[in-house]
């Protein structure tokens, strides 16, 4: 372990290797006596400025070309272990272990289709004031893992390999970070899914690199539930499911426990023992009820307190929010929130330090028309990318 002082030495070079990006506010000027801007004040502000990114041309055939995530560039990352990338986006379709609406081996694609219009306006992300495309992180769409529907022990196998394979890579700009830096030694990951199960290989392959991992998981369900109770009784295969998997990754040692939460739950149970257990497998609890009385910023500052300064792994199933904002998945739950508070929640997790991320249970089939979910996914994924690029990990 490095020492504390180390730390801080090594934060403040990976700070200082990361180009300054100027807060999209810093310019606002208003008159004293009528509280109105001074839009001059304010140009004068904008043209004196560096902002990454800023005046390149907009909404440039989005809608054209192969669909990768935010039309970034896909690499096969896969077969080519000489591609090299900071941040790596990877497909796992995978819902053969869902207990009710299957659907979600769609999700990786859909997500994609949802991300399409993230550039149109130049990918600037003005809350958390930086541009993760046009910044000092290589991002890539690495594709999707082959994954059988046939065989889920086999599934799970090749998942964690997938995972393992993109995730223990040099880094692209590790010449540009301090040596010892995180950042300089692993890439970070978001990973598409697929049914919640796929957590499970994850945080397999996140183990293999970091150890064990505060894990923030949006849900609406527990999902630490034992396979005697959902649905594992049938079979040894049965027991790993999505609604078992952090049992397993809790017997395996793969989280911090007591220092992990689950925040937006609204679930039934069955019954009150069911939390002891998820107690006993390391897990604090937010239920999504708790927003009236403390607000998004007080479910970030419970959040901030459980995990601390732990390397941290977010895990966030899409019916964490309420089925007005994301009908498509296999198990919605009503009552949950909104895009807009899920998304200023996430904002306010900014600076925890993110191995990795995934968003799951996108099951496009049931979505509408105008594809809210897989928008809402997408924009999931454009909070994370933000922060990750703001914070390289020290």
């Amino acid at each position: 372990m490095l020492a504390s002082s180390a730390l801080v030495a090594l934060c403040a070079l990976a700070v200082a290797a990361v180009p300054a990006q100027t807060p999209f506010n810093a310019h606002l000027a208003a008159d004293a006596t009528s509280g109105t801007l001074d839009y001059t004040a304010i140009k004068a502000g904008h043209q004196a400025a560096s902002f990454p990114g800023d005046g390149e041309k907009q909404a440039d055939s989005v809608f054209s070309g192969i669909t990768t995530f935010a039309t970034l560039p896909y690499e096969k990352c896969l077969f080519d272990k000489d591609v090299t990338y900071d941040i790596a986006i990877i497909g796992l379709p995978f819902d053969t272990a869902t207990s009710y609406r299957p659907g979600a081996r769609f999700g990786p694609g859909g997500i994609r289709q949802g991300s399409k219009r993230l550039l149109l306006y130049g990918g600037y992300n003005v809350p958390l004031a930086v541009n993760a495309f046009t910044s000092w992180a290589t991002i890539v769409d690495c594709g999707d893992v082959a994954v059988t529907s046939y065989d889920n022990a086999l599934a799970i196998k090749q998942m964690e390999e997938g995972h393992k394979s993109i995730l223990h890579r040099t880094p692209a700009a590790s010449s540009a970070l301090p040596p010892n830096s995180l950042s300089a030694i692993f890439p970070r990951v978001i990973s598409l899914g697929g049914d919640h199960t796929v957590v499970l290989p994850i945080l397999r392959s996140i183990h293999s690199a970091y150890g064990p991992v505060s894990v923030i998981h949006f849900d609406s369900h527990l999902d630490t539930w034992e396979p005697k109770v959902f649905g594992g009784d049938k079979s040894q295969q049965a027991a790993y499911n999505h609604g078992t998997y952090f049992y397993h990754a809790h017997k395996e040692g793969l989280i911090k426990e007591g220092a992990s939460i689950h925040v937006g739950i609204r679930t039934t149970l069955s019954g009150p023992g069911d939390y002891d257990n998820d107690a006993l497998c390391g897990f604090q609890i937010i239920e999504a009820r708790e927003i009236d009385e403390i607000g998004p910023l007080g479910i970030a500052k419970k959040i901030k307190e459980v995990v601390g300064n732990n390397l941290v792994y977010l895990s966030l199933d899409i019916d964490s929010l309420d089925p007005a904002y994301a009908p498509a998945t296999g198990t919605p739950e009503t009552g949950g929130w909104s895009t807009r508070e899920m998304r200023n929640i996430l904002r306010h997790l900014e600076g925890l330090r993110f191995v990795g991320a995934d968003v799951v249970e996108v099951a496009p089939a049931y979505d509408t028309n105008a594809e809210l979910t897989t928008m809402a996914a997408a924009d999931v994924i454009f909070e994370m990318l933000g922060m990750m690029v703001k914070h390289p990990l020290a």
